[in-house]
């Protein structure tokens, strides 16, 4: 699609399940991993090495606590917004409100740092005025997802933990079908820091 897409980078999330296993100090987008580059670098730092360049506006919705995390949006060239939830919900609605001007937004995960930069290209490709763009590996579908602007006022309506998949039922959803592994690869736990796609 023409016209501007901004990047929204959910990065609010507490990460529970890491720091079960790797202690509750530890902030998993902080955590060193290899790219599919083969640079070692924080979790959060592949995951904006990764973004294209042509993308309008980018976004890094984080918690105020997160300070290396702000800095590195910031580095980037991203704009950093701050909230106080952790919620998926609130995340996405904060991150499209700070940008609700554009023509769409691509939803990133801060906690996926292997996606291949032509896979988020693709996706960005998809996005249109009522039309949602989802990657799709292997049946299964993954993330980024894409958001045209006909769904502003959803997106910006949502709150809490619930994240934007209800939206999916009232547009056209467009699949766009990958060869990347990384689509489907988020870190959860620290044995997932190490890239080995089945």
């Amino acid at each position: 699609m023409s016209g501007s897409i901004g990047v929204i980078v959910l990065a609010a999330g507490q990460g529970s399940r890491f720091r079960q296993v790797a202690g509750t100090d530890k902030d998993k987008l902080l955590a060193d991993c290899i790219g599919r580059d083969g640079a070692v670098r924080s979790v959060i730092e592949h995951t904006l090495v990764n973004l294209p360049v042509v993308a309008g506006k980018r976004v890094v919705v984080t918690t105020p606590d997160r300070p290396q995390v702000v800095r590195m949006a910031q580095a980037y060239g991203c704009e950093a917004v701050l909230i106080e939830s952790t919620g998926m919900g609130d995340s996405i609605a904060a991150g499209v409100a700070a940008c609700k001007q554009l023509d769409g937004w691509l939803m990133v995960l801060g906690d996926m740092p292997f996606i291949l930069p032509s896979s988020i290209e693709q996706v960005l490709a998809g996005i249109g005025k009522d039309v949602i763009s989802v990657p799709v590996q292997g049946g299964e579908y993954g993330h980024p997802v894409g958001f045209g602007r006909g769904f502003a006022a959803g997106l910006m309506a949502l709150s809490g933990d619930r994240g934007a998949k209800p939206l999916f039922a009232q547009g056209r959803v467009v699949e766009v079908p990958v060869d990347d592994p990384g689509v489907l690869w988020d870190v959860d736990v620290p044995q997932a820091l190490v890239f080995k796609p089945a």
